[in-house]
């Protein structure tokens, strides 16, 4: 009938409005705890001491990565698929792989890094890393454990686990650590040992949602398929670690370079970072439905829902970009004085991202649609890139240099898979909803540089400048009006439990396409 592949249309939007709800609040609510993080280290300590965390926790994401080996996505997309065959056996013997390989290697390398940190504190030049350093390898098997774990929940297409974990207790657990670490006078070593706890804690969390889920599988003999799960590992690997390579490469180059304004940068990037938040829950929901529709040969829907997509992240990034490109010396000031010479790092990185979001999740299309390799080609193509580009900026302009470098690749790579996804898949993420937001942003940039110009003092101009941002643009989007799909996600989101429901892959990735579950390379964009 005529009507049906619309209503079919409207479900999909509706099932991924449920689904992003949960991981939207999750997000906001982790990216609050880590900026809190670093306004309690800066205040108290100093913006070089948030220098020398960032430092540590860019060696931690690197080598989580590299001892979670890509099975992140394969344990997701393999559970997935076993459930769906009711093979116990097989995703008995997929869980206890995958966990028992990321333990192996993350115990191997927090061994090295141990080792090898006062070799690694001297190449960046600084002693003062290497009791971070050591704590941060004391960490590692803890969070790589739990990054396993929580991705096999997954593959029981709920995200409970995930976001109740990963984003809201790890998270909420390290801030409040960390403040009684800072108030007690532990300081910088207490803020470590805070990662450390709160790691290992999730951790077991973690493992024990996974063994709840895995009791409601049949008893079986596990069977292994090493050959199978290394396989789509591999490739998964290789993207992901290209993608947080682009995170952090330009933080460790600043240190081997010996640039004495790494704190500052790191806290201009997490500002830019809370800006962009939103893609990673958008991610997590929208990747099941394109893997869903994708193998259902239902290409129009697959336009549709990430025009959709697109359009969310766009307009919901808006408000926060304006203030960074109006404001950024006042936001900057909250961390201390001296942070506010960082202002020309954040256009800069503001910029770059905000083409990150306007391109969309267009990565995780080019994965959902199979284009894995495609998307590992991207990834590393733009860590080349940055690094090449770091390398050249950075002893000439320095902190400013490595912004460039990082909007340069992120400008470069999205422009390139919009390009590739509309050759491939015939879908692009322009929209008049996405204009109408640009227009309203629009306007709410000349009402905050109206603001920063007549208001005096930077607290009162701050607090005025984020309110008549933030309802200028409210205002201008009403006056514009709102699209179908707009008030169709708007009031799903206020009956969680509304009419409609989601395919069989709301949550999770459908059966051999591909893992829906955002990657570390947020930075990137997918």
């Amino acid at each position: 009938m005529p009507g049906e592949p619309a209503e079919r249309g409207d479900q999909h939007i509706r099932g991924m409005a449920r689904g992003g709800g949960l991981n939207l609040v999750g997000a906001l609510l982790s990216q609050a705890a880590v900026f809190l993080i670093m306004l309690a280290l800066a205040r108290v300590l100093g913006i070089r001491e948030v220098g020398r965390y960032a430092q540590c926790y860019a060696v931690l994401s690197l080598a989580g990565l590299l001892s979670l080996s890509g099975f992140r996505a394969g344990l997701t997309r393999f559970v997935a698929v076993h459930l769906a065959d009711s093979d116990a056996p097989a995703l008995r013997g997929t869980v206890r792989l995958g966990l028992a390989v990321s333990a192996v290697s993350s115990g191997v390398l927090a061994v090295g890094l141990a080792w090898g940190a006062p070799w690694l504190a001297a190449r960046l030049h600084d002693p003062g890393l290497v009791t971070g350093l050591r704590l941060v390898a004391l960490t590692l098997p803890a969070s790589t454990i739990c990054e396993a774990a929580l991705a096999a929940t997954r593959g029981w297409r709920t995200q409970r686990p995930y976001t109740f974990i990963g984003q809201l207790y790890e998270p909420g657990t390290r801030l409040l650590l960390t403040g009684l670490a800072l108030a007690t006078g532990a300081g910088l070593t207490g803020a470590f040992w805070a990662l450390v706890a709160a790691g290992w804690s999730a951790a077991l969390l973690a493992l024990v949602a996974l063994v709840r889920l895995v009791r409601r599988v049949p008893p079986a003999r596990p069977v292994y398929h090493p050959r199978q799960l290394f396989g789509f590992s591999t490739v998964s690997w290789v993207s992901s670690l290209s993608s947080t390579g682009l995170i952090w490469v330009d933080t460790l180059l600043l240190g081997f370079f010996a640039n004495p304004e790494i704190g500052v940068y790191n806290v201009a990037t997490r500002l830019v970072t809370v800006a962009i938040f939103v893609l990673a829950p958008v991610n997590a929901a929208f990747g099941p439905y394109i893997a869903h529709l994708y193998h259902r040969a239902e290409l129009d829907d697959v336009r549709r829902v990430y025009a959709v997509a697109t359009g969310w992240v766009v307009r919901l990034s808006l408000p926060a970009f304006v203030a960074l490109l109006v404001l950024p010396g006042d936001l900057l000031r909250l961390f201390g004085g001296e942070v506010a010479t960082g202002a020309a790092v954040t256009v800069v990185l503001a910029l770059g991202q905000l083409v990150n979001a306007a391109t969309g999740p267009c990565g995780t299309v080019l994965n959902m649609s199979g284009r894995v390799a495609v998307n590992m080609a991207d990834n590393v193509a733009a860590l080349v890139l940055n690094v090449l580009l770091n390398l050249w900026l950075i002893p000439a302009y320095g902190i400013v240099g490595a912004a460039a470098a990082w909007s340069v690749s992120l400008i470069v790579v999205n422009v390139a898979r919009v390009v590739q996804v509309r050759f491939l898949v015939g879908a692009v993420p322009f929209t008049v909803g996405m204009f109408k937001g640009i227009a309203a942003g629009a306007v709410a940039l000349l009402a905050g540089l109206l603001v920063r110009w007549l208001v005096p003092g930077w607290p009162w101009r701050l607090g005025v400048g984020l309110t008549a941002i933030v309802a200028t643009y409210l205002a201008a989007v009403l006056a514009l009006g709102l699209s179908r799909e707009d008030l169709m996600v708007l009031r799903t989101l206020l009956r969680r439990r509304g009419r409609g429901g989601p395919p069989p892959s709301s949550d999770g990735p459908a059966p051999g396409a591909g893992d829906g579950r955002p990657t570390a390379g947020t930075a990137v964009g997918r």
